[in-house]
């Protein structure tokens, strides 16, 4: 890792090929990319990289090619011009439940589409990203259609050019090798988009679902048309470490273009940052809550958290008269104070919120890929005068323990004790 931030604009939304253009342009490894997109277990595609001018401008193009007889015939009815309520991103197959047909020929599985990504030729790292990516987009599609995750069954077509733009996502943030991601607020269109299912409103069910699942931030705008899709919203779900920084130094910049004119430029751009520090101040909130009960405080801790906090914990006290209550306290940054506050007051029953504003000395951070005994695990190094602290990040120990039927305490021990012996 080097330190520098992915920072994504997303004024024009985002979809998963105008990611992955974007990172090319950046420099993403094209032969890494190549290289697991042919050793998928999927036919009848191409990939191709390109050159095009969007608003006059030179910009990078990733496109799904489908040969003629893997051609979704469907398409003419989901994104062509009959009976047709608004515009969506004819370069994205929305994933689709088959409930009706549940284990028809044409439909793939979750499980069916993991195990292809698991046999393809790239990075552990690459790999874990893009089941994360696939899995929150079948976590959404099941909330939307009322389903377990178990039976939701993705489009086959539709599930070709996913599966090529999410290995390929993941193969591209990899292959960049930055510290940090952000995004700014996902700029998205107005109207409806016709499906599978029959007409449904922009931004669509599993986009929604995503955005308040994972915190992110959508931006309404007048124009017609689908621009946030639900594979670009997935990515932007499982990439996402920090928010955008107030200030920061350009390093590179790339652009990625979507598939179709519009009143919207249609450019998705990229650029590795480096944040400018600042005075290294936090703002604690507090406030005693003594009428809540422990699950609505740890929604709200939850809801908190993905909300930009930088860390919530609730603490035990005891108010006047002798009355057991919880201590709320919510530590984060000066341009986060006014909206966790808002949440603090929809969450709890509290009427009042103490603040204070604080200094603090902070380690150096950043994250690594480090090789264990049960696999590549990212993990953070901490420095400061010479201390250095390194720890493994929890979700990328979580996954391996939910692949492997480790206990996570186990897995915990092995990673620290090969850190330790410095292998």
């Amino acid at each position: 890792m080097d330190g520098r931030t992915l920072y994504f604009e997303c004024y024009s939304g985002i979809s998963g090929d105008m990611a992955v253009a974007a990172m090319l342009d950046l420099g993403a490894d094209r032969e890494a990319l190549d290289r697991a997109v042919s050793s998928l277990d999927l036919k009848g595609f191409r990939t191709e990289v390109t050159r095009v001018s969007k608003s006059g401008l030179d910009v990078c193009d990733f496109n799904v090619i489908l040969d003629e007889d893997n051609h979704d015939h469907d398409q003419e009815y989901l994104y062509g011009h009959v009976h047709h309520h608004g515009h969506s991103h004819s370069d994205e197959h929305h994933v689709h439940e088959g409930m009706e047909h549940p284990h028809r020929q044409g439909h793939r599985s979750l499980s069916e589409i993991l195990s292809i990504i698991d046999r393809a030729d790239m990075t552990e790292c690459a790999r874990e990203v893009s089941r994360r990516i696939f899995r929150i987009l079948g976590e959404a599609e099941a909330k939307a259609h009322g389903v377990s995750l178990e039976q939701v069954h993705f489009h086959e077509v539709g599930a070709v050019d996913s599966i090529v733009d999410v290995v390929s996502l993941g193969v591209c943030i990899d292959s960049l090798r930055v510290a940090d991601v952000c995004f700014s607020d996902l700029y998205e269109g107005a109207g409806s988009v016709r499906c599978q299912h029959g007409v449904i409103p922009v931004p669509v069910p599993a986009v929604v679902n995503i955005a308040e699942a994972y915190g992110l931030r959508l931006r309404m705008t007048e124009s017609e048309g689908e621009y946030v899709t639900p594979t670009g919203a997935a990515f932007a779900a499982a990439v996402r470490t920090r928010g955008v920084p107030k200030s920061f130094t350009i390093g590179k910049v790339g652009m990625g273009a979507g598939k179709r004119e519009s009143e919207q430029s249609g450019i998705l751009r990229a650029m590795l940052v480096t944040p400018v520090p600042e005075t290294d101040t936090i703002v604690k909130l507090e406030c005693n809550v003594d009428d809540c009960t422990g699950e609505a405080l740890g929604f709200a801790a939850e809801r908190l958290m993905q909300e930009g906090a930088r860390d919530v914990h609730y603490t035990p006290v005891f108010m006047k008269k002798g009355r057991p209550a919880y201590m709320l306290t919510v530590i984060c940054s000066e341009s986060d104070r006014e909206r966790l506050e808002k949440i603090v007051f929809e969450e709890t029953s509290t009427v009042g919120i103490r603040r204070c504003v604080m200094d603090r000395t902070i380690m150096d951070r950043r994250i690594e890929e480090v090789d264990t005994p049960i696999g590549r695990v990212l993990v953070k190094v901490c420095l400061v005068d010479g201390i250095e602290k390194i720890h493994p990040e929890y979700e990328s120990l979580a996954t391996i323990c939910r692949e492997r039927g480790i206990p996570y305490r186990d897995a915990y021990e092995i990673v620290m004790s090969g850190i330790r012996r410095g292998e």
